[in-house]
């Protein structure tokens, strides 16, 4: 019996066509559920998202939550989704939540399904404000259209650790035949455990977020104007009541892409990290409107990226470090100026992931508050910042490098509408007193010292080149050796978070957690560079993130950059050796 006539037709196909390649593609091996959940095509088979493969993850996922809360069925779960839709298969984002909802309400469990698109930070919201067990977001946040994802949220608000994606997936394997009515999607519909928090949470998040608006009186004044742009996604109407709720003037928005839509029709990749090309139109919006400011979040809406017009004429895309920098600057200022000392300043904490800028320790230390970094990803300074607050702390902000910021304590993940808004009384702060934010940013390097960062990737589709590569590390001077030097610049330090080494601790033993399936190595340089290569977890890359930290006083920011153009250069030519390894570089 054929429970979806698209992906059945499908397969129905290419067994008619014999097509064992293909068949092996979609059959030969299951979706892994990691710490991020799925992400993977949306189509037929158990490689692909569909109806099928999203009932199979979620009975193991129920069955595991059974497992481990005694009250599931008193609590419950939340499930989000955005606007993904695929049509050769049938699958969509809201189509998927809703069979997951179904698989929940089944054992009896309270499902809180939001009844629209929601921003991905409203799942991690709703599972802390109602004390749920578990959230599910249906998205695949930035990737290419046709794909689509489930992420996972624990209890605590922020994204699963190790050891619960194996417990899951264990889980998965071990309940694969559909549950009775598993398709029947409408049973929900008249459930009395289906609960909607669309209102609540729309009308709580907001109520939250402003907490952390600190000058309403110069928003309602400014006249600066803001372009926001939601790439196709689902941020548009999230970010204009966040600019309601702190008293701002709506910001233009990007008509040609203020609906979602999932073809994401007028970009090459819907990434906002990406650059310039995904703001093509902002900038023509912004000239035509006179706006200095260009908010874009990615299709998900956790992430921002933020661009400004110089007085050149020129627009600046700020790097991810670099509005992490006047985030951690702007939020720092603000708990000073209206601390009533509510907690002293040693419970106050700032995070950032070990590949991102270090400018937040500089602050930290020159400032007397606490800086922690995590490994990479917002699931380890999520579940860091609920540790800390457990304990008394005050975690004020938290980022990493790929445009991901966590500026309001009730979203223990990155969440780009809270950041926006931020950044908008930030920048309107700022024009009182006659400074851009390229200008306060460079005020925040010459007090804190210069921090220039650059990273890429090299693209590279063969796992036995990307493990000869780190080996080659690893043994670089005869067997066991790290590289002592790196073309004419002194490596000082290595820590291998593969091995679990760190020349820099006593006990050579690095603190942050090790993991043996990925490859990550950080080389500190005695010019005060520091390096780190690490393989990417959802795609074929290996990346690499540098910079140079200068101490204060120190400002001639154009020999800094020269510096570490050429120490790059050196990492390129030394480590990664592109041509005789057959690298594909990041092409702009």
């Amino acid at each position: 019996y054929q429970q979806n006539p698209k992906t059945y037709a499908i397969v129905k196909q290419l067994l008619a066509e014999g097509n064992a390649g293909e068949l092996q593609k979609y059959f030969g091996s299951r979706m892994e559920f990691g710490t991020a959940g799925l992400r993977a095509a949306m189509g037929a088979g158990i490689s692909h998202m569909n109806d099928l493969t999203i009932i199979q993850t979620t009975q193991g996922f129920c069955r595991y939550l059974e497992k481990n809360f005694s009250d599931l069925k008193k609590r419950g779960v939340v499930i989000g989704f955005d606007a993904r839709a695929h049509l050769s298969s049938g699958g969509s984002s809201k189509r998927f939540a809703r069979l997951a909802a179904n698989t929940f309400i089944s054992q009896g469990v309270p499902v809180y399904l939001f009844s629209d698109i929601i921003p991905t930070p409203f799942v991690p919201y709703t599972v802390t404000h109602l004390k749920l067990c578990a959230g599910i977001m249906v998205t695949a946040s930035h990737n290419p259209k046709q794909d689509n994802g489930y992420k996972v949220y624990w209890e605590n608000g922020a994204q699963i650790i190790s050891p619960h994606d194996k417990g899951i997936s264990q889980a998965i394997e071990e309940n694969q035949e559909p549950w009775p009515q598993a398709w029947d999607d409408k049973l929900i519909d008249s459930s009395s455990l289906l609960h909607d928090p669309y209102a609540m949470v729309n009308k709580e998040y907001f109520k939250d977020i402003q907490k952390q608006c600190f000058y309403r009186n110069i928003n309602k004044e400014t006249n600066l104007k803001f372009v926001h742009t939601s790439v196709h996604g689902v941020g548009h109407k999230f970010v204009q009541l966040a600019f309601k709720a702190f008293d701002l003037s709506p910001p233009f928005a990007v008509p040609e892409q203020k609906d979602p839509d999932p073809d994401f029709p007028t970009v090459k990749y819907p990434n906002p990290e990406e650059g310039k090309g995904v703001l093509t139109l902002s900038f023509a919006l912004a000239e035509k409107d006179g706006a200095r400011i260009i908010l874009a979040n990615d299709p998900d809406a956790d992430r921002l990226a933020v661009a400004e017009k110089q007085e050149s004429g020129e627009w600046k895309v700020f790097s991810g470090n670099e509005l992490g920098a006047l985030l951690g600057w702007w939020i720092f200022t603000c708990w000073k100026n209206n601390s009533r000392d509510t907690c002293a300043i040693k419970d106050v904490y700032m995070l950032s992931s070990t590949v991102s800028s270090k400018i937040l320790r500089a602050i930290a230390l020159k400032e007397g508050f606490h800086f922690e970094e995590t490994l990479t990803g917002f699931k380890w300074m999520g579940n860091r910042a609920k540790q800390l607050m457990d304990q008394g702390k005050a975690v004020l902000f938290a980022f990493e490098e790929a445009i991901g910021y966590m500026c309001c304590p009730a979203v223990l993940d990155k969440d780009g509408v809270s950041a926006a808004v931020i950044t908008a009384e930030m920048a309107s702060f700022l024009a009182t007193r006659n400074l851009s934010l390229s200008q306060q940013l460079k005020a925040v390097y010459d007090e804190y010292g210069f921090h220039i960062t650059k990273a890429s990737y090299f693209i590279c589709h063969d796992p036995k080149v990307i493990q000869q590569l780190f080996d080659n590390l690893r043994n670089f001077d005869g067997k066991n050796t790290y590289p002592k030097s790196c073309g004419r610049f002194k490596v000082s330090g290595i820590r291998d978070l593969t091995t679990g080494y760190d020349s820099s601790q006593p006990d050579q033993k690095a603190i942050l957690p090790t993991s043996k399936s990925s490859q990550m190595i950080t080389f500190t340089f005695a010019n005060g560079g520091v390096a780190t290569i690490r393989t990417s977890g959802t795609e074929p890359k290996i990346k690499y993130y540098s910079e140079l930290c200068a101490p204060p006083g120190n400002s001639d920011a154009e020999q800094l950059k020269r510096e570490l153009d050429e120490l790059v250069n050196a990492l390129e030519k030394h480590f990664f050796q592109p041509e005789k390894n057959k690298l594909q570089r990041k092409t702009e």
